[in-house]
């Protein structure tokens, strides 16, 4: 390393201290308080500097926002403390009805506070942060897993390289929506327009679009802002003594302080009528913000009443998001089509004159169902009302009664498929119709392989839906048992395919042979049977033979399953072709290791709470997470006094040192793999 002057490395270090400090003081505080061509000076200083003495360079320096090098793709990224969803209530009555349930959970002899926000229309990310310099920023992606888009959030202003604290946390992960504001979205499309290029269509995706770019110069080139709205773990530091993390208002103060930005409409309401009136305040404002907001979150403040509501499937029971009034336009119904899905249900597809309604240009909208059509009295050729809120399926809501010409027509419901032409079939009590062919009808074979062959199935890869339409439309497979019994020369004769392609999608499909009963489950495709229910009922019966005969009585005794869920498993494991499916699967070699049922505490690892930190050579995290709660453990991710043991591997942090401190038990990934094995489950 070059010997370097002390007084160099003092003036790099002051240039790096006021360039810090002038970036906050402008991106965040919106208080510049020096002009744009001498914070150039000070950063070409630097810059210089730098390009004289390279290990000068630190990951926290100014310079470093601009982007580098093209990156060939995003790494995965698993969060350690998964990014939920929130419930949505789309009125005042649906906000009162969740603050009811509420304060019955709690139990409290007074009222409580929650905290409003406005909530931004934008992209959810994590940053991490590692004694107080920006490590990594991952996408929310599915709540789990995301993309690495470090270099990218690197190039935003807003977000701070460096905490602005002379005693940061070990380690500090904050979650917060990255935006477009409205004016930076319109010199975009100006500037594509100039060079006849495609003009975004609303802010949300152009933030979308920036955050995605393989290259961190286009990030940089747009003017994307963040505001932190969450803290996702904090270690190495007990910050609820100081009363900062006693209230989600305190955290998101304590951030401010660090160098984030936070929403300055942001307000702790005493009582639910102050949620009320903050909303329809917001709802006057919001045309005047300079940023899209799609409506209002309200969380509980209290961090320790937040703990003690807890979570439900896939969103916290402490939060909810009040959507604002969907976005309504007028235009002509011009025809009805009626589409197959996975399960058979016939929908009947608005087929609409293009409207630009809700940020894009709608052509097609769902009618539902038959009882929705009837409610409605829609006919074609009426003029409808179309709604699209957010990323909602566009649906038509209101027929305009006066506006119905002449010659409008009844909307007619098929009495056969129109995929496979098998009787559509009614069930009382129930909204949808449905097609009856079962594995017959192709429409409902495709759906039902692709969900077989997704990730969180059988996570079969090389298996997209392109191939899986081919395999169906030329008949080489017919159902999922098929799968297994395809030759390279049938695969390598396809579109895009060859030889190669071939005998990797061969090998992915053998790999799939050896799974997890939960897996196996959810791949079915029962109805209203998902990723949590299915692994509630191979916890609860052990085997399959064991839930393929039991009765709906014996199937509502599994933890959220109900009378809807236990008719449609019952249906399911009743009907001749779903078994005769099941054994051609197995007889194909599809397997998985043999459990105890969970409800006689005979899983190995039941009651154990197990931390999963560091890097897994040979399984992802994810992987190793269902295997341990396969053999009954809770997997948490932070490391505590009540934690039995630690899987540790390359590049372990914080949380192994703290399993040391409290001489716990730490597994390498090698003893770890062995533990699998003894339980046949590697």
């Amino acid at each position: 390393m070059e010997e370097i002057d002390q007084s160099i490395l003092a003036e790099a270090a002051n240039l790096r201290e006021q360039l810090n400090r002038h970036n906050h003081l402008y991106y965040v505080l919106d208080a510049p308080s020096i002009p744009d061509a001498e914070y150039d000076r000070l950063l070409r200083l630097l810059q210089k500097l730098e390009a004289d003495y390279p290990s000068l360079q630190t990951p926290d320096s100014p310079t470093q926002r601009v982007g580098g090098e093209p990156l060939k793709e995003f790494d995965s990224v698993v969060h350690e403390v998964p990014m939920l969803s929130l419930d949505n209530a789309f009125s005042d009555d649906e906000l009162l009805e969740f603050h009811r349930k509420t304060t019955e959970r709690l139990k409290l002899p007074g009222p409580f506070s929650y905290i409003c926000e406005p909530k931004l229309d934008g992209v959810a990310v994590s940053l991490l942060y590692q004694n107080g310099i920006l490590i990594r920023g991952a996408t929310r992606g599915d709540g789990f897993t995301g993309e690495d888009i470090t270099e990218n959030v690197r190039t935003i202003n807003s977000i701070p390289l460096k905490l602005q604290t002379d005693h940061p946390p070990e380690l500090l992960e904050v979650r917060g929506e990255i935006y477009l504001p409205k004016a930076g979205f319109e010199k975009l499309n100006r500037e594509a327009v100039a060079a006849e290029e495609k003009q975004f269509v609303n802010p949300r995706n152009a933030a979308a679009g920036s955050l995605r770019q393989l290259d961190s110069k286009i990030t940089a080139s747009r003017p994307l802002e963040m505001a932190a709205y969450s803290l996702g773990q904090i270690v190495g530091e007990d910050l609820s003594e100081k009363g900062q993390l006693v209230t989600h208002s305190g955290t998101l103060a304590m951030l401010k302080q660090w160098g984030f930005l936070i929403n300055p409409h942001m307000e702790v309401a005493t009582d639910i009528k102050g949620c009320l009136g903050y909303y329809q305040k917001m709802s006057v404002l919001r045309n005047q913000l300079p940023y899209e907001i799609d409506g209002i979150v309200y969380k509980v403040d209290d961090l320790s009443l937040q703990q003690r509501l807890g979570f439900v499937a896939r969103a916290p029971r402490w939060a909810i998001a009040r959507k604002f009034p969907a976005q309504e336009e007028m235009t002509r119904l011009v025809g009805v089509e009626f589409q197959v899905g996975r399960t058979g249900a016939v929908t009947p597809v608005a087929r609409l004159q293009p409207v630009f309604v809700g940020g894009v240009t709608v052509s097609n909208a769902t009618l539902h169902n038959q009882d929705e059509v009837k409610r409605l009295g829609v006919q074609v050729g009426d003029t409808v009302i179309v709604r699209r809120a957010g990323d909602v399926i566009p649906q038509v809501v209101k027929v305009v009664l006066e506006k119905r010409p002449e010659n409008a027509q009844k909307i007619v419901f098929p009495d056969h498929c129109p995929v496979c032409h098998s009787p559509v079939e009614k069930v009382e009590g129930e909204a949808v119709s449905r097609c009856s062919g079962g594995l017959v009808c192709s429409a409902q074979r495709k759906q039902a392989i692709k969900h077989y062959a997704s990730r969180k199935a059988m996570d079969i890869e090389g298996l997209g839906d392109k191939l899986v339409e081919q395999l169906v439309d030329q008949e080489l497979i017919h159902s999922v048992e098929d799968l297994y019994q395809l030759e390279i020369e049938q695969l390598a004769n396809l579109e895009r395919m060859g030889k190669k392609s071939a005998e990797n999608l061969l090998l992915a499909l053998d790999k799939t042979k050896s799974t997890t009963l939960p897996r196996f489950l959810y791949a079915l495709g029962i109805r209203e049977v998902g990723e949590a229910t299915a692994r509630s009922l191979a916890k609860h019966f052990g085997e399959l033979s064991a839930l393929q005969v039991a009765s709906q009585e014996e199937l509502q005794e599994v933890p959220d399953v109900g009378p809807i869920v236990a008719h449609f498993v019952h249906e399911f494991f009743n009907q001749e072709d779903n078994l005769k499916v099941i054994e051609g699967l197995c007889h194909c070699g599809v397997h998985w290791p043999a459990l105890e049922a969970d409800n006689d505490n005979a899983l190995p690892l039941s009651g154990q709470t197990w931390v999963l930190t560091g890097t897994m050579e040979v399984m992802g995290r994810s992987e190793a997470k269902e295997k341990l709660q396969l053999l009954g453990a809770k997997v948490s991710g932070s490391v505590s006094a009540k934690t039995d043991c630690v899987v540790a591997g390359p590049g372990a942090g914080s949380k192994l040192k703290k399993a040391q401190e409290l001489q716990i038990s730490i597994l390498d990934e090698s003893a770890f793999l062995d533990l699998l094995k003894d339980n046949n489950l590697f």
